[in-house]
């Protein structure tokens, strides 16, 4: 049934009874579940979520001040659901996928008017349109028929929608369309253009759900080193205010080795957000030299926006990833923080009178953050090509407490763990990423990756490094109390060790030109070195050289300039030998 037929038989008005925040109470409409409706003389844009006899409740995604009781309720009969098609990339939307670029310019101000809407993407904008198929081809749902040069980066895939049924093609050309017009026709009379529509809350299809094998590879030493996550896998960062969750995730957003990067602000402040906004444009993409908005798409949802779009705007996030997921791209997402969109269930699940849960969330939260986490994954989809969706949620627990709700449903969820410390944040260590309480639960799948593509040991030197850590915890321990000359010389030298594991590669500086991105052979060359200043060491004092010799070698602090080495390979081959030698000498 079209769009147009389906909207008109199920529309009827109905009225405004009441009005809670953004909770609004309608009777008499004909309605179902997730419609989408029009709210009060304004046109409010608004969502059917419960359904009780003549009533009708609506979470709107607008400020609803003014509106009162008799005002008009339009249903559209459709759920909400995001434009998809070629303009998304380099795209600024709010929670429900309204451009703000264009909002601005036809508001001719930064402050949006109550009820005003425009499409996701540029309906009149025109597109290169190259055909993939030819007249008497076979389609079937999920197919590429064609290819559009959207940005600099990316090429758009034109496909067949994934709930057409398929045919042969009967008529197809090149040239320059708009995202409407239709640029296949098929012998059953399906029409194909440029234009989808799909409902947030559905998960798109795909033929087979695959074990990732390969890592999203961030630059980031103690990610990629000790906590890696698959591409197509989920990872959690929670940390109190001030850790770092935002620049950790502008760092993935920016380095991480995906085709497609999503970023959905959730709930975060306004500052925080503008800063986002700003200096996105302005970055170069380090893969490809060009723009990195040109394979980016923003939503910008932030505290001070309507709370209801706050918790619908993780999945348009989702929901957008899938679309290029489809087209064969792996792509990133992050939702920074889902700790915010908790928050919106959780007033909205109030206003609805609902049972509360613990801390008065909703009962269902846990199955909520279970539905975003799961459409994440490495993917075989209908056209046959492969694409995963990363997805990477900030938690921000109150007070830094990670016993609370969001943080354990989220770690019953996702497998990798990211744990922000805000000691290690005051100590000046970023990212400040506890050692201790951070875990993956993909290292296992994508060892023989690691083992294939940077060093047949690479595993063996990452564990290595973990035990040195772990004995580090346990000896600081008795360090508080005894102090450190009061430990064996082994156990001195083993916190010589650890320490130059934590400051000279788990340390690492977001804003250096040279350290800010560190390739998985950088990441096992340094710790390599460590390595090698470890065996010596113990070696020398086996041989009887006192502890305060060996820690005080001219060489060992050349450790802590690794990082910000362009010439990395000669300078940490060169300090291996200087490391070697010059412990050798002492016995």
């Amino acid at each position: 049934m079209s769009q147009a037929t389906e909207s008109d038989s199920v529309r009827e008005d109905g009225v405004i009874e009441s009005v809670s925040g953004p909770v609004v109470t309608a009777a008499d409409l004909d309605a179902r579940m997730n419609d989408v409706v029009y709210v009060g003389d304004e046109g409010l844009m608004g969502e059917v979520i419960e359904i009780e006899g003549n009533l009708t409740t609506i979470q709107v995604y607008e400020e609803t001040s003014g509106v009162g009781p008799g005002e008009p309720v339009e249903n559209t009969g459709e759920p909400l659901s995001v434009d998809l098609g070629p303009g998304m990339l380099d795209a600024i939307y709010d929670g429900v996928q309204r451009p703000l670029d264009e909002l601005e310019e036809k508001m001719n101000s930064a402050f949006l008017d109550r009820g005003v809407d425009a499409p996701g993407i540029d309906m009149e904008k025109t597109w290169e349109f190259t055909p993939e198929v030819e007249e008497g081809d076979e389609v079937a749902a999920g197919d590429i028929v064609g290819t559009v040069p959207e940005t600099e980066s990316i090429t758009h895939k034109v496909m067949v929608p994934p709930d057409y049924e398929g045919g042969e093609v009967t008529a197809i050309e090149s040239g320059n369309f708009t995202v409407t017009e239709t640029v296949v026709e098929l012998d059953n009379g399906e029409e194909i253009s440029m234009h989808q529509e799909w409902p947030v809350r559905r998960a798109r299809p795909s033929e087979e759900k695959r074990t990732p094998r390969e890592p999203l590879v961030s630059g980031q030493r103690i990610l990629d080193g000790l906590f890696p996550i698959a591409k197509g896998g989920t990872a959690a960062i929670p940390g109190p205010f001030g850790s770092g969750k935002t620049v950790t995730q502008h760092q993935l957003a920016k380095w991480a080795d995906a085709d497609i990067v999503v970023y959905v602000g959730c709930g975060e402040r306004g500052n925080e957000m503008t800063e986002v906004i700003e200096d996105f444009p302005e970055l170069e993409d380090p893969m490809t030299g060009k723009p990195l908005m040109s394979r980016t798409c923003l939503i910008a949802n932030t505290s001070n926006m309507p709370v209801a779009a706050r918790e619908s705007c993780v999945y348009t996030g989702i929901t957008i990833a899938e679309y290029f997921r489809d087209m064969g791209y792996d792509v990133a997402l992050m939702a920074d923080s889902t700790s915010r969109w908790a928050e919106a269930m959780r007033e909205i699940s109030s206003r609805l009178e609902e049972m509360p849960g613990e801390e008065g969330y909703p009962a269902y939260l846990a199955a909520r953050l279970s539905e975003f986490y799961e459409r994440a994954g490495k993917f075989e989809n209908i056209n046959g090509t492969e694409g995963s969706v990363s997805a990477i949620g900030a938690v921000s627990p109150p007070g830094g407490d990670f016993s609370e709700p969001v943080t354990q449903n989220t770690l019953r969820i996702v497998k990798t763990f990211w744990a922000l410390d805000a000691d290690l944040a005051e100590r000046r260590h970023f990212p400040a990423i506890n050692w201790n309480e951070s875990y993956s639960l993909y290292k296992d799948q994508l060892d023989p990756w690691y083992r294939e593509n940077v060093r047949e040991d690479f595993p063996e030197k990452r564990q290595w490094a973990v035990d040195v850590l772990d004995e580090e915890a346990e000896l600081q321990e008795i360090v508080q109390l005894v102090g450190k000359d009061a430990l064996p010389e082994d156990q001195q030298l083993t916190l010589e060790v650890a320490r130059y594991l934590r400051e000279a590669w788990l340390q690492q500086n977001a804003f250096h030109d040279v350290d800010t991105y560190c390739e998985p052979e950088k990441i096992y060359m340094m710790l390599d070195a460590i390595k090698t200043f470890n065996d010596e060491a113990f070696n020398a004092l086996d041989a009887g050289v006192p502890v305060d010799e060996i820690q005080n070698i001219d060489a060992a602090p050349k450790l802590n300039r690794m990082g910000v080495q362009d010439d990395y390979e000669e300078y940490i081959a060169e300090l291996e030998d200087e490391l070697a030698n010059e412990l050798r000498e002492k016995y």
